[in-house]
């Protein structure tokens, strides 16, 4: 439907939103759908693919272009997602992606693009993830990186600052990156890299750029974290490793890597934890065995980050977000009571959810440094397997409110198996993180070299995770009492003081996987009610003081990515229906659900809604490491239905 036709109500936009979100559901039970906005991913996707020779067709080639210059922002750069300002990390690498897409250098919109670059310092001033891309490609110098030594691999594991204690995305992003410089790997020079060294450089001559000058230039554009007088530090002491390292120390070190990394490939069938990290892997297999058995595996796999939309080919942030959509959509659909309806999508749902719960560990897994993973569930699908805290959750949480709408639930024991996870993943804090505990010192934050990311070093807990996991908790011993009683009693006990640490004075959450104050203050509430606060409690009163506060005069609540970076509530310029959802939702579990202010939001939700029972596009809604925002499509789809379904049914004083 065109959004500029007018719009009938639908007489029952609960049914209407119900029946949209079930006609999205695909063959597999599951609802699968766009995970794009970063957009420094799909370049480094076309620079791996020319660097090992992958072969793009010409549909995909066409989409991916027309996808990179959807998103060119008017000052001739790209931001780092698609909402975002200009960066020079991804305006040199998406240049880079349009001239192997055989873009003309001559073409207006690359030529906007090296005005841009040349007046924010060009590739020297990228972030560091920007410059080590370019340098695989030749189009920077390896003198111009601090250096990613693989022998920090080969100290003493029990060290704070071993690479196993990092964020396993970082781990895992700085694992290849460590190969990759250990080995200086580099495509090729070619006539096409030769010219672009040539345009990207116009303005300097390669030959006198001092590189090593370069290692600590960043565009104010690029730098979000500043290098602190630590990482400084370790630079400095790194640098000076670097230029005494013994060859033979070098080649097992690099022997090293290369085990966990094809301990990685082998865990996830050579999906990999995410796309970095897997487009890295893919360069390692080819500089380290070209035509080799492991490279056409990743090759294989390839494709399973793209998805085509009405904007072109992206690149996901992960494999899908299927688990994860799924068990929502499971639980906004039950929430309407209407599930007899729709018992069929149910039981489909649930086919799904049910086949895509881990069940084994990773085999000689403190070797490849994971946790357990029996039991639990991953964001994506069982073939990724690394399971997380609140995927887990949510799918014990689905499975839980299923078993009465199918012939053969989950069994018990491996539900147990799922609520043994979540509580063995509990951090010493109360709280939870994402896939395993917190393995590092908060100080290890300080050594943080990305420039344009936050909080990467260590995974903490969070407000979400905690919230997921107290829900699940709660829900299972209902469900299942005996099984685990005592030991949910304590974490839950545990998972509430953390959760009543973690709002702020003014009754607010942060939150830190989606935008912001209305995702935190969902999962803060209802954290808060699982762990038996009643609705009155004056942690509730706060939050809903909050939300209440930030309501649009449109009836509506809505927030910018600017939220996280600023880490305070930024006004969208109106409401957005998934954030007034999360604002409703933590609002009727405060026992406000009868307020006016929630009535208003609903009636912003009814009319904002199409006839059809979807919602138009909207700002997007998901967000990682403090400033690169992600698009969930299915949120649409999910949280305006619960939203709706729920404050009729959540009288104040009652947990919903």
């Amino acid at each position: 439907m065109n959004e500029a036709e007018p719009i009938e109500p639908s007489t029952d936009p609960i049914g209407a939103a119900l029946a949209h979100l079930v006609s999205k559901q695909d063959a597999t039970g599951s609802w699968k759908g766009d995970y794009g906005g970063p957009l420094f991913l799909l370049p480094i996707f076309v620079a791996t693919a020319r660097t090992v020779a992958y072969a793009i067709d010409p549909e995909t080639r066409a989409g991916m272009e027309s996808y990179l210059r959807a998103h060119q922002n008017q000052d001739g750069g790209w931001g780092l997602h698609v909402e975002g300002a200009s960066h020079v990390f991804t305006t040199a690498l998406s240049y880079v992606a349009l001239r192997f897409l055989d873009a003309d250098a001559a073409d207006p919109a690359l030529a906007r693009a090296r005005a841009f670059l040349e007046a924010h310092g060009g590739p020297t001033a990228s972030a560091s993830w920007g410059k080590f891309v370019l340098a695989v490609l030749g189009l920077y110098d390896w003198r111009g990186l601090h250096p990613v030594p693989p022998e920090l691999w080969l100290i003493p594991e029990s060290l704070p600052f071993h690479p196993s204690r990092l964020w396993c995305h970082s781990r895992m992003v700085y694992l290849p990156m460590a190969y990759l410089y250990g080995r200086r790997a580099t495509a090729p020079i070619d006539a096409r890299l030769s010219a672009i060294r040539g345009e990207l450089y116009a303005a300097t001559a390669w030959e006198t750029i001092d590189w090593r000058a370069a290692r600590d230039s960043v565009s104010p554009t690029d730098r979000y974290v500043p290098r602190s007088r630590v990482a400084r530090a370790a630079f400095r002491v790194l640098d000076i490793k670097e230029r005494a390292a013994p060859a033979w120390l070098r080649r097992r070190a690099l022997a090293r890597v290369l085990a966990v990394i094809r301990a990685e490939d082998a865990a996830t069938d050579f999906i990999c934890l995410g796309p970095v990290n897997k487009l890295f892997n893919t360069l390692v297999w080819h500089f380290e065995n070209p035509g080799g058995p492991e490279l056409a595996r990743h090759l294989a796999r390839l494709p399973d980050y793209l998805w085509r939309a009405k904007d072109g080919v992206k690149m996901q942030g992960y494999n899908s977000s299927q688990l994860w959509d799924t068990a929502f959509a499971v639980q906004a659909i039950m929430a309407t009571g209407r599930q007899e309806t729709h018992r069929g999508a149910l039981r489909a749902a649930h086919r799904f959810i049910e086949a895509n719960q881990v069940r084994a560990d990773v085999p000689d897994r403190r070797r490849a440094y994971r946790d357990r993973s029996l039991g639990g569930w991953p964001f994506s699908t069982l073939a990724h397997g690394w399971p997380i805290s609140d995927c887990t959750a949510e799918g014990l949480k689905a499975s839980i409110l299923l078993a009465p709408l199918v012939a053969k639930p989950i069994p018990a024991e491996r539900l147990t198996q799922a609520a043994d996870l979540v509580l063995a993943m509990q951090n010493d804090d109360g709280g939870w993180a994402t896939y395993e505990k917190t393995r590092g010192p908060a100080w290890l934050e300080r050594l943080n070299p990305s420039d344009c990311f936050a909080d990467i070093m260590i995974d903490p807990s969070y407000v979400e995770c905690t919230s997921a996991c107290l829900q699940a908790l709660a829900a299972f011993r209902a469900g299942y009492p005996g099984a685990r009683d005592e030991a949910i009693k304590k974490a839950i006990s545990r998972g509430r003081e953390f959760l009543l640490r973690a709002q702020r004075p003014d009754g607010s959450w942060e939150g830190s996987w989606g935008i912001c104050f209305t995702y935190g203050a969902w999962f803060g509430t209802w954290g808060l009610r699982a762990a038996g606060l009643r609705a009155g409690h004056p942690a509730m009163e706060r939050a809903a003081s909050f939300l209440l506060g930030k309501q649009l005069e449109d009836g509506g609540w809505g927030e910018t990515a600017e939220s996280c970076r600023r880490r305070a509530y930024v006004h969208a310029e109106t409401g957005q229906a998934v954030m007034t959802s999360w604002a409703i939702l933590a609002l009727a579990a405060s026992g406000h659900g009868g307020d006016a202010a929630v009535k208003r939001g609903v009636a912003f939700l009814a009319k904002r809604q199409r006839a059809d029972g979807s919602f138009p596009d909207e700002h997007i809604a998901g967000m990682f490491n403090k400033t690169c925002a992600i698009h969930y499509d299915n949120y649409l789809g999910i949280f305006p239905l619960w939203a709706m379904a729920v404050v009729p049914t959540a009288p104040a004083g009652r947990r919903p």
